[in-house]
C-alpha cells in the first residue's frame, strides 16, 4: 500500500456516518454581472481543474476519462481471524484503492442491544428443546460469542466499533477490470470474506474510496477492539523459531530471522543476486553455522572463494586442475556399488548425460552406439550386470575411446574424435584417471577455479555425480552448495541432472543450495524455474534492472519489494521461507566476518596484519 492509501485510511478512519460537505462547483459560480468573493472564485476554479472531463456510470462500473473503475464492498467476515489476515488483499499484485471506515459505538447502547439479542437466542434455544428439536448450532455459537463479548464490554476490556471495508479496482480496459475483479473476489473468498459489487451504486462507491472521508454505502460489521486490531494492514512478518540458523535481521522490526531448513517440506534453497551483492557471504555464514549444528557441508566452488573458510574450520579443499593430484573417474562404480545389487545400469545412464555435455547433441544412431560402447567397455574389464563382477577396477575414458575406434564405423569414429582431446589432446589427464578423493571430512570444498570455462560444466557434473552417489549410499544430514549454478543450466543434460538432485535430495536428508548471479539464464530455463519451485527457502538480494521483470513475475513481487531490491545495500534483500517472506539484513560477528569476507581490500588488510605490516585502511588513514 502506498503512502497515499495510508493517508486515505487515516482520513477515513476518523469519518462519521452521514458526514457530508462535498464541494459543488455550481454553488460557487457567479451570477452574471455580480461581484464574487475572491476566495469562492478560487475554490470554484480549483474544482473545475480536478473534475474529470467525462463520467459514465454503468450497472456495475464507472468510466472516468476513459479509465474503468469498479467498487466492491465486504458484507461478511469469518468468525475468527489472526493478525495480518488482510495481507493477501493489501499486497495484491495490482493497483487497488482500499478504504476502511471505523465508527466508535457507545458501550451502553451496544450492551442494551446485546442483552436483547442474548434473550432472544436463549428463548429460541429453549423453544427448540421444549418441542423436542435439537438447538441450531449456529445459534449456540452466536450466543456464546455474545455472552463473551458482553462480559468483556462490562469489564471494560473491550470497546465496540462498526467497521466498513471497500475496494475500488482501476483498469485500462473492461476485460482487465473483469479479470482483476474475479481475482480479488477469489482472494477474498479464500479468506472466507464475502465480497459484493456495489451494483447501481458505483458513483457512491467511487466517492467512498476516494480520500474524502465520505462513506456513501454504509455496509458495516460490528467488531470489538481485538478483532478491529487485526485489520491493521501495516504488519511486518517475523520468521523466528526456537531452533535453527540465524540468517539475518528483519530491518522492519529488528527481529531475528532464525529458521531450520530441515523443518520444511524440502531442504533446498536458491540465492539470486548481482555480483557483489553478498550472496557468497550469506551462504558462507549459513554453512559455518550449520556445521556447528551438526550438518555435513559439501561445496562446489568455481571461483576460489571458500578456501579461507575451509582452512579455518579444518575442512578438506579438493582442487581440480591439470597439475592437481585429485582425480575422479566418471566410470567408477565403487561409490554406488552395494552388495547383491546391480548398479551398472544406473551408472551407464549417468554416463550418457555426462557424454552429452562433453560431445554435444547426439542423434539416435550415435546415442545407440554410445550405449553399446559403454556396455562393451565395462565388459572388457570383466564388469557385467552381475553384482559380483562390479568390484573390479573400473575402465577409464581411454578405454571407451579405444572401444569406439574398434567399432570402425563413421559414427563411432565421430564419437571417438569428440573425446580424443580428453584422452590424447590438450585436456589429457583431467578425467581419465582412477578416483583418489573421498568425502570423509565434515566440510569438503571442490574447486574448479583453475579450469577453463569449457571444462567447468564437465568437471561440475562429474563432481556432483560423485557426491550424489555417495549421498545415496551414506545417509546423513548434509548441505550441498553449488555456486554459479547457471553454468550447469547451459546444457540440457546437466540441467536435468541438477533438477533430479533437487527433486530427490529430501529423501537422502540433504538440502541443495543453488547460487547464481545470471538470473536471466536461470529463470528462462524451464528446469531453472522447476528448481526454484522445489526450493522452500529463497533469498533475493540486490538485483539489476534488466532482471527485475523476470524476478517480479516469478516471485510475484509488489512495487515496494521491487524498489527494495533495486536500491538494496550489500547484504540486504527479501528472504522467503515456505509461504512467508520478510525483508532481511545479513549480519555476522567480527570473527565470522574475517572468515567469510570476499572484499579484496579487506583480505589484503588481513594479510598485511598477519605479516605485522602497516597499511592504509579504507578511509586512507594509517591502520
Amino acid at each position: 500500500m502506498n503512502p497515499n492509501q495510508q493517508n486515505q485510511i487515516n482520513a477515513q478512519t476518523t469519518a462519521q456516518k452521514g458526514q457530508t460537505g462535498e464541494l459543488n462547483s455550481q454553488q460557487y459560480k457567479p451570477a452574471m454581472g455580480k461581484p464574487v468573493d475572491n476566495f469562492l472564485a478560487k475554490k470554484s476554479y480549483l474544482i473545475d481543474i480536478i473534475s474529470p472531463n467525462t463520467i459514465e456510470e454503468e450497472f456495475d462500473y464507472l468510466i472516468i476519462n476513459g479509465k474503468y473503475y469498479r467498487t466492491l464492498y465486504v458484507s461478511g467476515y469469518p468468525r475468527f481471524v489472526s493478525p495480518g489476515w488482510l495481507d493477501p488483499v493489501v499486497n495484491f499484485d495490482s493497483s487497488l484503492d482500499i478504504a476502511f471506515y471505523i465508527y466508535p459505538i457507545d458501550a451502553k447502547t451496544i450492551l442494551d442491544d446485546l442483552r436483547r439479542k442474548i434473550t432472544e437466542m436463549e428463548a429460541e434455544i429453549e423453544t427448540d428443546i421444549e418441542r423436542g428439536r435439537i438447538a441450531h448450532a449456529t445459534t449456540e455459537a452466536k450466543l456464546d460469542d455474545a455472552k463473551a463479548l458482553q462480559e468483556e464490554l462490562v469489564k471494560g476490556i473491550e470497546r465496540f466499533f462498526e467497521f466498513a471495508f471497500y475496494i475500488t479496482i482501476p483498469a485500462a480496459t473492461i476485460d482487465e477490470l473483469n479479470d482483476v475483479s474475479k481475482q480479488i473476489l477469489s482472494t477474498l473468498g479464500a479468506l472466507l470474506i464475502n465480497g459484493r459489487t456495489a451494483a447501481l451504486d458505483q458513483e457512491n462507491g467511487f466517492l467512498t474510496t476516494s480520500p474524502l472521508g465520505l462513506d456513501r454505502i454504509s455496509v458495516t460489521r460490528n467488531m470489538d477492539t481485538t478483532s478491529l486490531a487485526t485489520t491493521f494492514p501495516f504488519t511486518s512478518t517475523e520468521l523466528s523459531s526456537d531452533r535453527g540458523v540465524l540468517y539475518g535481521i528483519n530491518p522492519e522490526n529488528d527481529s531475528f530471522i532464525i529458521f531450520d531448513r530441515f523443518s520444511l517440506e524440502n531442504y533446498n534453497m536458491t540465492v539470486f543476486a548481482t555480483s557483489g551483492a553478498g550472496k557468497s557471504y550469506f551462504v558462507k555464514l549459513e554453512a559455518v553455522r550449520s556445521l556447528m549444528l551438526g550438518a555435513e557441508i559439501i561445496i562446489l566452488d568455481p571461483e576460489f572463494e571458500y578456501k579461507a573458510l575451509c582452512d579455518a574450520v579444518g575442512g578438506e579443499y579438493v582442487s581440480f586442475s591439470f597439475s592437481s593430484q585429485s582425480k575422479i573417474n566418471p566410470f567408477d562404480l565403487a561409490q554406488v556399488r552395494e552388495e547383491g545389487e546391480n548398479q551398472l545400469g544406473l551408472k551407464i545412464l549417468s554416463l550418457h548425460s555426462l557424454f552429452k555435455v562433453i560431445m554435444g547433441e547426439l542423434d539416435p544412431i550415435r546415442e545407440a552406439l554410445l550405449d553399446r560402447a559403454l556396455v562393451l567397455t565395462y565388459r572388457n574389464k570383466g564388469i557385467t550386470q552381475y553384482p559380483e563382477t562390479q568390484n573390479k577396477e573400473p575402465p577409464l575414458m581411454e578405454d571407451l575411446y579405444k572401444t569406439l575406434i574398434g567399432m570402425e564405423t563413421n559414427e563411432a569414429l565421430d564419437l571417438a574424435a569428440r573425446i580424443e582431446k580428453y584422452v590424447k589432446g590438450s585436456f589429457v589427464g583431467m578425467f581419465d584417471k582412477q578416483t583418489n578423493v573421498s568425502l570423509d571430512n565434515s566440510f569438503t570444498v571442490f574447486s574448479v577455479n583453475d579450469l577453463q570455462d569449457i571444462l567447468r560444466p564437465i568437471a561440475m557434473f562429474i563432481i556432483l555425480d560423485y557426491v550424489w552417489t555417495r549421498v545415496k549410499k551414506d545417509l546423513k544430514k548434509r548441505i550441498l552448495i553449488v555456486d554459479e549454478a547457471w553454468q550447469m543450466m547451459r546444457h540440457p543434460d546437466s540441467a536435468t541432472f541438477m533438477w533430479s538432485m533437487v527433486k530427490r535430495a529430501r529423501k537422502y536428508y540433504m538440502g541443495l543450495t543453488t547460487i547464481t548471479q545470471d538470473v536471466e539464464d536461470f529463470l528462462n530455463h524451464d528446469l531453472g524455474k522447476a528448481i526454484l519451485t522445489n526450493s522452500s527457502l529463497k533469498l533475493l538480494l540486490k538485483q539489476s534492472a534488466a532482471a527485475m521483470d523476470s524476478i517480479t513475475e516469478v516471485f510475484y513481487l509488489s512495487q515496494g519489494e521491487k524498489q527494495l531490491l533495486m536500491s538494496a545495500d550489500v547484504g540486504e534483500g527479501i528472504f522467503f521461507a515456505g509461504p512467508h517472506r520478510a525483508p532481511i539484513r545479513v549480519v555476522s560477528s567480527p570473527q565470522e566476518h574475517r572468515l567469510v569476507t570476499t572484499k579484496p581490500q579487506e583480505k589484503l588488510e588481513m594479510q598485511q596484519r598477519a605479516k605485522g605490516g602497516v597499511i592504509l585502511d579504507r578511509g586512507g588513514q594509517s591502520g
